[in-house]
């Protein structure tokens, strides 16, 4: 049945005190009272909620059907994001080899951030959600910066780790003179601080309620504006990243023709291993684009529609859910990026196999340090991107 709006405004008929006749697209239709009062308070409603963003009623769409899910959701990916960021950075930090590598310190930093992200979003989302609690504006606003903040630095971290990547693949023998430990901490202690001060803007003062302004049809007391900067700022962020695994791909792919006319008239077996190499560093940046794209596009592609269009309540569920994707991304950059390195997972075993034996040195490992070995032969990539490409031979 259609809404209230969608009548016209011909004089109603009552008849009685159980049912009225409308006239809806010139016919004639008898209905209950009881069903008329129900769609004019929800049209009302809804009439409200267009005019003012300031009630957080407004945004408690959900159904209770769909509450359920979203609390399933939460309590079955949260725990378990939780859980593989704590071992991440256990593991990192009871193990000094991998500690003072500027790599796994921005694998600490995204895993830090993604912990953050899971329990905040998780406990916010849920309380705002399922139980409709609502906050003073205030602490609204500061649960929402938590969780804006480690979102942000959870992206921040990524573009570091691509930067760092990046270096490793296009400057290989310099990698350890241009990422220094000192140096990828500086870069840390300046991306987190902003990424902070960014996420705690509209508690600032940079909101709808102060300025008196348009307000996110998504989001309560967010003004419009702020929005669209930190989307812009976030889309910027992702471009980046994406522009940096193009790269090393590319340069991955040019380096395995160069070594291929190099070894021209040797044994085949050291093509395939360069083949190898490129379809798996392939996959590997593959998955990582595909992880991104899929976790944010969504979110990012609403929030834009919020700012050019008017947003209903079918959009606002439906971003709700996307929302979930990025809680979901923290659920799966452990495993892309901590815990398929080969390191990460020798120290891994050992803890878990409880091995009696003294843990095997990484100290010559060579994965994600800038380290090269000096051989013929390149070593296969490993889902770090190492970079010990032959260093007599590198066409990179």
């Amino acid at each position: 049945m259609a809404r209230l709006k969608s009548y016209t405004r011909e004089p109603l008929q009552i008849q009685g005190t159980t049912s009225v006749q409308v006239y809806y697209e010139k016919q004639l239709v008898q209905l209950p009272l009881t069903w008329l009062a129900v769609e004019y308070s929800v049209w009302k409603d809804n009439k409200e909620c267009e005019q003012n963003f300031m009630d957080m009623e407004c945004f408690m769409i959900l159904t209770e059907e769909q509450r359920k899910v979203i609390a399933a959701l939460c309590l079955t990916v949260g725990p378990f994001t939780i859980i593989e960021n704590i071992l991440v950075l256990c593991v990192v930090f009871f193990t000094p080899q991998l500690r003072n590598r500027p790599s796994y310190l921005f694998i600490t930093s995204l895993a830090s951030a993604d912990l953050c992200a899971s329990i905040i979003f998780v406990y916010s989302f849920v309380d705002f959600h399922v139980f409709k609690h609502k906050d003073e504006n205030y602490v609204f606003l500061f649960k929402l910066g938590c969780v804006v903040a480690s979102f942000s630095a959870s992206v921040g971290s990524l573009l570091l780790t691509a930067i760092d990547r990046y270096i490793c693949i296009h400057k290989p023998s310099e990698y350890r003179t241009i990422l220094t430990r000192r140096r990828a901490v500086t870069l840390l202690l300046f991306m987190w601080p902003v990424a902070v001060f960014i996420a705690f803007l509209p508690l600032m003062g940079w909101n709808c309620i102060k300025l008196q302004c348009q307000c996110s049809e998504l989001f309560p007391f967010v003004d419009e504006s702020y929005l669209a900067c930190w989307t812009m700022f976030i889309t910027f962020l992702l471009v980046l990243i994406i522009y940096a695994y193009i790269h090393i791909l590319w340069k991955a792919h040019v380096h395995s023709i160069y070594m291929e006319k190099q070894k021209e008239g040797r044994k085949g077996q050291v093509k395939v291993s360069h083949t190898r190499m490129d379809i798996k560093l392939a996959k590997t940046l593959g998955l990582i684009l595909i992880v991104l794209i899929a976790c944010w596009s969504p979110v990012l592609s609403l929030m834009i529609y919020d700012v050019f269009a008017k947003v209903n309540k079918g959009t606002r569920k439906v971003f709700a859910f996307c929302s979930m994707l990025c809680l979901l991304n923290s659920t799966v950059n452990p495993i892309i990026y901590a815990l398929r390195s080969k390191d990460m997972r020798t120290v891994l075993l050992n803890i878990l196999l409880r091995h009696k034996r003294q843990l095997p040195s990484l100290e010559g490992s060579t994965e994600s340090d800038g380290h090269f070995k000096n051989n013929n032969t390149i070593v296969t990539i490993s889902s770090v991107e190492q970079c010990n490409l032959d260093n007599s031979k590198n066409a990179l």
